[in-house]
């Protein structure tokens, strides 16, 4: 801070503490937190959701509850009231014996022409009588149980995803408790989520409440953790073909459904990975997916035979695989087993079409190989690798073979190419052993029909040897 009196000197961050006390110290001011809390629809006219515990009552009735009744200590300090029917009523929240409440079964969920929710067309779960004094009903459908019970309506719009969204995965930890959300040890064994993956539109909207309700748990002694999740990633939105965000009324959106017959649903899948970095919004491009479906039916070719639909006869069991083969598929193992824990599908992709340029130029394959390389492309491409699969012979699912094992071993390369130079130019190139000594080097070098060709008959005016890159010979003339 510059030209700011006592604040000289200091950074942003201090000044703002600075100047925050002071204010509080004279009183005339506070520090305080304001959340981007938004206002958002918590109601849909539609059948499935979580139903609203409350029942509407006419603001006669609502007199009439007791003040020793079991529902005043659900009641608000006011009346919660609106206009239904332009007739004014009053909410009553049902109490914890009501709970939890069950939505009925009906004959059509679809959305009416009014706007109702399809649950208003349900009057004997919709119209109750209700027990000013303990908070219980039964149906309308049924006679007045006694003076103390009056007419209510149920809410009919349902809470969107947002309500049950927010806590879910604490229930899946212990789903059939009936006692608690989920037992104390389960919750500190289990833990909080490690990984959150949505847009960046959560990060003040879904996230938020989440960590309300996870807080709100924890203050009240039900969960163990103040935070419910770890980590949290945003991935891109997929724009469409014109670099726009996807919307009907611009015209771009791309139907799934017609990518999937055209191409499968693996190749959308697999495609969708491959288009780049998860994190980044990329065009979509219909062209773009014809790569990858290639690439799967040359996986499927690798290890089908087209005309009998078996097993590729290049695959045995002891199949007589080149060295670089091998050693590319363990370099895969290794890269798109890192890959996947990074997120950067695209390039796991990337490694697995490299291997399959080594694969298919070998005469033979290994059984072990094929199979590795299939496993690998599997948690891409899931329906093709389980048809492969069952097709080698396996009966059960891919899902339960197992990941490859990475042999670090195989990774060590023991022959390098370099190159013969002339004069400082390139004539030829060769593959050597790692450790081939100098004189060895030399003496291939100059044996080379393409070096030959420059050298032969010329005096030799110096010999430049670089072990595993490069041998120059300097002629004369």
């Amino acid at each position: 801070m510059v030209n700011s009196g006592p604040f000289d000197g200091l950074s942003a961050t201090e000044t703002k503490k600075r100047i925050t006390a002071d204010l509080a110290a004279k009183g005339q001011g506070k520090l305080a937190v304001n959340f981007k809390l938004r206002d958002w629809l918590f109601s849909r006219q539609r059948y499935w959701g979580e139903p609203f515990p409350l029942l509407w009552v006419s603001r006669e009735d609502y007199a009439k509850i007791p003040a020793d009744s079991e529902v005043r200590e659900f009641l608000p300090k006011e009346p919660v009231t609106c206009q239904l029917g332009g007739v004014e009523v009053c909410a009553v929240p049902l109490t914890s014996k009501q709970l939890p409440l069950t939505l009925p079964q009906v004959k059509s969920y679809q959305p009416s022409p009014t706007g109702d929710s399809p649950l208003s067309k349900e009057p004997k779960w919709t119209e109750v009588w209700y027990d000013v004094a303990s908070g219980a009903t039964v149906s309308q459908s049924q006679p007045q149980p006694g003076p103390l019970w009056i007419k209510a309506s149920r809410e009919t719009n349902t809470m969107p995803q947002w309500a049950g969204s927010c806590w879910y995965y604490l229930r899946y930890i212990d789903p059939k408790n009936a006692e608690a959300l989920a037992s104390k040890a389960d919750l500190e064994y289990w833990g909080c989520p490690d990984f959150y993956i949505g847009g960046a539109e959560h990060a003040v909207l879904h996230l938020l409440y989440a960590r309300f309700w996870h807080r709100f748990l924890h203050e009240i002694g039900v969960l163990p953790t103040a935070e419910p999740f770890k980590k949290l990633f945003h991935q891109g939105l997929i724009m469409g073909e014109d670099g726009e965000k996807m919307s009907k009324s611009r015209g771009n959106v791309v139907n799934p459904d017609s990518i999937v017959k055209d191409h499968g649903a693996d190749a959308l899948r697999m495609y969708l990975m491959f288009l780049g970095p998860l994190e980044a919004s990329k065009p979509w491009n219909s062209d773009g997916i014809i790569g990858i479906t290639r690439f799967l039916r040359r996986l499927w070719r690798l290890t089908v035979d087209e005309t009998t639909g078996k097993v590729s006869t290049k695959i045995s069991a002891d199949g007589a695989e080149s060295e670089e083969l091998v050693r590319e598929l363990h370099r895969t193992i290794q890269k798109v087993e890192k890959d996947i824990e990074m997120l950067q599908f695209n390039t796991a992709i990337s490694q697995m079409m490299i291997l399959m340029n080594v694969a298919e130029k070998s005469p033979a394959l290994r059984r072990a190989t094929v199979e590795d390389f299939v496993r690998l492309a599997a948690p891409f491409a899931p329906h093709v690798c389980e048809e492969i699969w069952q097709r080698l012979g396996h009966q059960e699912s891919i899902t339960a073979a197992g990941w490859p094992k990475l042999d670090a071993a195989k990774l060590v390369e023991t022959t390098v190419e370099v190159i013969f130079q002339v004069n400082g130019k390139v004539r030829a190139t060769a593959k050597v052993a790692k450790d081939i000594s100098k004189d060895a080097l030399l003496a291939l070098a100059k044996a080379n029909a393409d070096v030959l060709k420059f050298t032969d008959g010329k005096p030799v005016v110096k010999e430049i040897v670089v072990p595993g890159k490069l041998v120059n010979i300097v002629v004369a003339g």
